[in-house]
């Protein structure tokens, strides 16, 4: 299960959850921090990705697009870095039933 970190979030999520979300990356290292939203979901789509923000654009391009990439979408306010990483340790085992459902497009992190 890889994970994309959209520009919203911190960087640093990367090598805290590494132990368990190995293969995820920030789009900031792999050039996409300034790069357009379709180019962010392609990337996620292309590389079985999913996408972690807390734009609600993702969200709503779940639902116009012929097989999307999946989205996790959190959906708190102003959080610290550690909150977040706290929530998707949390909620691995949730995240990983979300990842292998097929029919399933989004996953509501609150």
């Amino acid at each position: 299960m890889k994970l994309l970190f959209d520009q919203n979030l911190s960087p640093k999520l990367v090598g805290l959850l590494s132990d368990i979300y190995p293969d995820s990356v920030h789009v900031q290292s792999i050039g996409l921090d300034r790069a357009p939203d379709d180019a962010v979901w392609n990337h996620a789509r292309a590389n079985t990705h999913i996408i972690v923000t807390k734009d609600a654009d993702f969200h709503e391009r779940t639902i116009l697009s012929i097989s999307p990439p999946k989205v996790a979408w959190v959906r708190r306010g102003n959080c610290s870095t550690k909150h977040i990483e706290q929530m998707l340790r949390q909620r691995h085992d949730e995240i990983q039933i979300f990842a292998s459902d097929e029919d399933a497009t989004v996953l509501i992190l609150l």
